[in-house]
């Protein structure tokens, strides 16, 4: 427990070093949302590209790790498509874009601390194979998102935009385009090109704590104080459901080592940021979704150490 510990230790205490710092306005408000933006458009895609695009993915279990994230993203979608129905009743009360809200907690990743855990823990080898599981999460993730806000939400203000409008942000996502380029050079024997390669990994290592510190930024507790069972149920379902359906898929199909822990700990992670934006451009409940994504976040602190501690392999 001591290494898991100590490799998760210091990617929290930059969550909450972020929220300090903007809490006591050492920083200007204005200065997140252009770091954010720097981080998500053009840091965080040069690690994804530099990652995948070296990686040495011979002997490792890729279909068997793209099987069962795809499986279990889909299993708790359709778990919570059940679940919409007696939304509106006891014990829930949600409104449509509440539920909405719930809807997306239950499976979207906070992929930067996933990369800041795997490098941590497992260094190079465990930021590879947390690149495929990002490859594969993060499209089908938005895409599930995207059909489920329009399904469940009238957009603000009338009509709204249509389905091409809708479903552009999933095409042109940066973090979706980077996995393709990444795999695509890897696959075509390309690799990195000699300028390009080193500008790419200098820009990827400052994606993680610049990442970490506007999602610690992102916080906002004063959301959990009438967020309710909404919040307890997707945070339930995030960090405890999805993990032990992923951990035990894993596991059937012979998924072991590292990759067996970093598989159950990307399904581990707290919900995605940028589910708060989805929820605000779609009409869903922009403060249930920032009450999830803090509380998930806060609990993960907790419970991102006990799958690793079950998942093994750790060094």
């Amino acid at each position: 427990m001591g290494p898991i510990l100590g490799a998760l230790a210091p990617i929290f205490l930059l969550i909450v070093l972020g929220w300090a710092l903007r809490a006591a306005r050492f920083l200007p408000d204005a200065f997140w949302l252009p770091a954010e933006k720097l981080t998500y458009f053009i840091l965080f895609p040069s690690l994804l590209v530099s990652s995948l695009a070296e990686a040495s993915l011979a002997g490792q279990p890729v279909a068997e790790m793209v099987a069962v994230h795809g499986g279990g993203l889909l299993v708790m979608a359709g778990l919570a498509a059940l679940l919409a129905r007696r939304a509106a009743g006891a014990p829930l009360h949600l409104d449509a874009p509440g539920f909405s809200s719930l809807f997306q907690g239950l499976f979207r990743p906070n992929t930067y601390v996933g990369l800041a855990a795997a490098a941590g823990l497992f260094g190079p080898s465990g930021l590879k194979l947390t690149a495929i599981c990002v490859a594969v999460v993060v499209p089908l993730a938005n895409l599930v998102s995207v059909l489920g806000l329009v399904h469940w939400c009238r957009p603000v203000g009338g009509a709204g935009p249509g389905w091409r409008d809708r479903l552009m942000p999933v095409l042109t996502n940066p973090l979706i385009i980077a996995c393709l380029l990444g795999i695509g050079l890897n696959l075509g024997g390309i690799g990195l090109p000699p300028v390009v390669g080193p500008l790419l990994k200098i820009l990827g290592q400052a994606s993680l704590p610049m990442g970490l510190l506007a999602v610690g930024a992102g916080l906002d507790p004063s959301t959990l104080r009438s967020s309710g069972r909404a919040v307890a149920v997707a945070t339930l379902g995030k960090l405890a459901l999805l993990p032990l359906l992923v951990g035990v898929a894993a596991w059937l199909l012979g998924v072991r080592g590292t990759a067996l822990a970093v598989t159950v700990a990307y399904a581990a992670l707290p919900v995605a940021p940028n589910s708060y934006v989805l929820a605000r451009q779609l009409g869903g409940d922009a403060r249930l979704m920032s009450a999830i994504i803090t509380a998930s976040t806060l609990l993960a602190a907790a419970t991102l150490p006990a799958w690793l501690l079950l998942a093994g392999g750790v060094p």
